[in-house]
Order: structure tokens, then sequence, then C-alpha cells
């Protein structure tokens, strides 16, 4: 009851001291008595002594009451002041057994990001807010507000996807724009849901998405014509698993969704044409399908095979898990949390200070730490830590934070910089060795030195130039070849010197798989893929 009503107390704005006090009515008489003096005395302190200390000793649970009203007050007066009261950390700190009690059920849980990509329409945000829905995390009166909003404007099917989708743009034309983002829990996993955008205009968004992910879930619409335009030259399902493997989501679930819609109606025949279509690119694009990839069929609108397997009388044919228990069971390779901190920064806001938003690649971070933000190279202090909205003390890898620094202004951070640790810090660099595959280059385009493209690298999107074409890889036996090259062509494997305006960090791909990858891409194509192969050893001990 105690940690419930603690919880409630942060995340809620509003009645703050009223919620810590009467959440303490169910302790001790002595801690009462503690709290609530702690409690006025540093309102008293806030407000030039409108509260006198003496006054709050309580006799009888009547007092609460009184001291209730004398905190509004006291809120009352300081609001002009303080237009975010102080009290929130306060009450964060009296609660501190609490939380960290709360902290310790959380990390129990492994935790995973997932990200939901696919060709425009497969129905990749239905997905996602049917499975917010499936597991409490939206109400029956909500999906009754968005059913009736999508049948005013003659889209009774989009309502789920409005959970995802939250903005009007989006909602107007039902297609993701911005990564959406919730959270879900299943019995072993805590999972972040990154909602991806389709269309090939959002690539960019996407990419960025899909550089934080764990796991890949590729929605692939079954009704008929749908999955033809998505899988065919210049769909979006090719480029999407072309990036999620390039970007390192190494494990995919490829759902294949509509399978209630009246083209198909649960056909065994058309979802083993989908899966035999799939499986040869899957292998092309470097995945092992037995051991990385596994199918399903399903019904994001309707919710059937999600969290509960699909009923034999509408689908006979289907004997494998559903969709919550394929995720639980996705194994993914263990991160080292005593490596050097790593975070790449995707965004930034004012919040009672700088704060800043990412998901830790390595290493962990507590409460105090003094970290560095590169390439500027500025030392900063970590006042609080926020996981999924709750604060912690402490965090490891694989976790969405927002961690509040002092040292440095709001102004001062773009994205794409990395919040890094002091002892071993994140090269910065304007120049790198990678090795790049060739895709498919646009019409007439040739692939040599003084070629330029935009580079997309972890949460930096910068403009990039070839300098120098050093050897092409043989493709059959993987060594390079002796003959100096020139130019390459699609398809051609290639270790070439690149060259960036602006310092970027990154690392080797070896060293930092996370921040060592990269795609190059250009007139909103995406023509290569590559990986950070040497950095200048200059930079290496910035």
């Amino acid at each position: 009851m105690v940690q419930q009503v603690a919880k409630e107390s942060v995340g809620t704005k509003g009645n703050h001291k009223r919620t810590t006090i009467f959440t303490y009515t169910h302790t001790k008489r002595t801690d009462i008595e503690e709290d609530i003096r702690s409690l006025q005395l540093d309102s008293a302190e806030e407000n030039n002594g409108v509260v006198n200390p003496g006054d709050a000793r309580p006799e009888e649970v009547e007092v609460v009451d009184k001291m209730e009203e004398d905190s509004e007050e006291v809120q009352a007066v300081s609001q002009p002041v303080h237009p975010e009261p102080k009290v929130k950390h306060k009450e964060v700190s009296a609660v501190e057994d609490a939380e960290s009690q709360q902290e310790t059920e959380g990390n129990n849980k492994r935790h995973l990001n997932v990200v939901f990509i696919g060709h425009v329409d497969a129905g990749k945000s239905t997905t996602g807010g049917q499975i917010l829905f499936l597991s409490g995390q939206v109400d029956d009166r909500t999906i009754q507000k968005y059913e009736k909003e999508a049948k005013d404007k003659s889209r009774e099917s989009w309502y789920m996807a409005y959970i995802m989708d939250t903005n009007e743009e989006e909602r107007i034309k039902g297609k993701t724009v911005e990564v959406g983002r919730a959270h879900f829990e299943t019995e072993t996993t805590r999972f972040t849901i990154l909602d991806a955008p389709g269309h090939k205009s959002y690539v960019p968004n996407m990419i960025s998405g899909a550089s934080q992910a764990d796991i890949g879930v590729l929605v692939i619409s079954a009704r008929k014509g749908e999955f033809e335009t998505g899988f065919e030259k210049g769909g979006q399902t090719r480029e999407h698993v072309m990036l999620a493997k390039t970007l390192g989501v190494t494990k995919l679930l490829l759902v294949v969704n509509k399978m209630d819609d009246h083209t198909v109606n649960w056909s065994k025949e058309r979802y083993d044409e989908i899966e035999s279509k799939m499986t040869p690119f899957l292998k092309a694009s470097g995945y092992n399908v037995k051991k990385d990839v596994q199918f399903l069929p399903i019904s994001g609108l309707m919710g059937l095979n999600m969290k509960t397997r699909v009923d034999k009388s509408l689908c006979p044919w289907w004997n494998g898990p559903c969709l919550f228990e394929a995720l639980d069971r996705i194994e993914i390779t263990p991160r080292d949390p005593n490596g050097p901190f790593r975070m790449p920064i995707i965004d930034k806001f004012k919040d009672m200070g700088t704060v800043v938003m990412g998901k830790v690649e390595s290493g962990s971070v507590r409460e105090g730490d003094s970290l560095l933000v590169m390439p500027n190279k500025a030392q900063v202090k970590v006042l609080a830590i926020y996981c999924d909205d709750n604060r912690v003390r402490h965090a490891g890898p694989g976790e969405n934070l927002r961690i509040r620094l002092s040292g440095i202004e709001e102004e001062d951070i773009l994205s794409g910089f990395v919040l890094s640790s002091v002892a071993k810090p994140v090269a910065a660099v304007t120049e790198f060795i990678a090795q790049l595959q060739i895709l498919e280059l646009l019409d007439n385009a040739i692939f040599t030195a003084g070629y330029k493209a935009v580079l997309h690298i972890h949460a930096v999107v910068e403009e990039c130039e070839i300098v120098e074409l050093l050897h092409q890889i043989d493709l059959k036996t993987k060594k390079p070849m002796k003959k100096k090259v020139l130019f390459v062509k699609n398809g051609a494997i290639v270790v070439c010197r690149i060259q960036v305006n602006n310092s970027i960090c990154t690392e080797k791909f070896a060293d930092f798989a996370q921040l060592g990858r990269f795609t190059l891409r250009t007139e909103g194509k995406t023509v290569a893929v590559g990986k950070v192969t040497e950095l200048p050893t200059v930079s290496s001990s910035a």
C-alpha cells in the first residue's frame, strides 16, 4: 500500500504533500511525526517562514487533516515563485525505502526494446495499440473514445492505431510519422515498444527507432495485393529488413497480420506463400532464419493469436506460440554492465535543469556520477535518473533513461552526442575507415572518391564524403583484392576512408557494435551499409 501511493505521488502533479502524508498514516506514530515535521520545515524554508515549525507536531489523526489543509495553503502561496514545486523531489527522498523496493522489483525483469517495422499500412500501430490494450495499459473508456474519434473521421478500423499515433497529423493521414514509444510487461520481461514509420518519406525516423531496438517485429499484411506491394522493388518491407539488420536488430519476429481479412480467412496457403517468399530474402539480408527469425499469424485489429493462442475453430493448422509467448522466449546476447558507460543522446529538454534521453548501450550509471558529454568534452554530474517514468538510483545497459544533468545547458547538446564515462570516453572523430557494402546506387551514379551521402550512425545524422577507396573485398574469399580500386558497382564490398564536416562520436564495430555500424543514404534512398573498422589514433585518447 505504501509503495503504490508513493509512486502515485511522484507521477501526479497535484496535491503532492497530501498524498505523501496520507501514505504514512499507515506507518508508526513516530514516523508520522518525523515526516510531517521535516516536510513542514522544508516548506517553511521555501516560503520564508509561512509555516511555523512548532505547529507541525500532530497529537491525533485529526491533526493530519489540518496539516493537509496547511500544506495546500503553502503550495498556493509558493506557486507564483515556483511554477513546478520542489516538493516533488523531497517526496522522492521521503519515500526512499518504497522506491528502492520498487527499483529492486523492476530490475528482476529483463528489459527489451521492440521496434515494429514494415511497409506502410501493414498494421504496425494497430498491432502495437492492441498489445497495450491486451496488457492492461489502456482502459476500455479510452478505447471507446478512440473508436468514436475514428468513426467521426470515417476510419473505423484505425482506432487501435490511435493509441500509438498520438498527434493529429498522424491520425488524419493514417500514417505514423514519428517513432511512437510505449511500455508493457509480461511475466518475465519489461518491453518498450518503438512504433517506426513505414512510409518511405520517414525512413530516417525509422532508422532512429531501429537503432535503439534489441529485437524487431516485422509486420506484413496478408491481405491480397498488400504483401506484394510492400515486398516488390520499391516497397518498404525490403528496405526495413536490410536496415534492421544493419542497425543491430539480430532477432526478428515476422508477424503475418490481417489474417482475418475476407481475402485471406486464415488461409494456410496464403501464410505459406508469404513465408516461402520472405525466407530467401531474409537469408540474403544476413539473418539465420532457423535461429533468429520466427513466423506467426495474427490479427492486430481483433487481437487474435496475440496474448492467447488463436482458437482452433478459426485456425486449425496453427500449433505455434502466440505473439506474447514468442516475445518472452526470445534470447539476446547479454550486455556488459561493467563496461565503459555509453549512452547516445536521442533527445534533450529543460525540466528543472537539463534532461537528456537515450538508451544505455554499455556500462551502468548512478546518481551522483561524473560523466562527459562527447564530442564537446563537457563535464557533467548526474542529478537524477528516470526509467519508464520512475525515478531510480542506478540503471544498467539496455535501459531507456531520462537523466537530469548539471554542468551543461540544453542548447549545448545535439542529438547524436554521447554521454560517456570519464575514464574511457567515446572517440570523437571527423574521419574514419570503414567497410561498406554497396546496396543500390541511384541511376548513373558511380561510387568513387568524392561520392557524397548522408551518414546515419546511432543517433547521428551527418553529411559525409568518401575521401579514398582503399581496396575492394573479394566476395568469394572475403579477402582484399590486390588490384587498385577506382570505383565500385552495386553489390560490391569496399574498404574506404570517410570524412564528415563536424566531429562525431563513434567506436570500432569490433569494440561497440551499436556505435560502429551505420548506413549511407542519398536522395531518400539507402545506398550502402557499413561498419567502422579503424579510427585515427589521436582521437581515441580524447
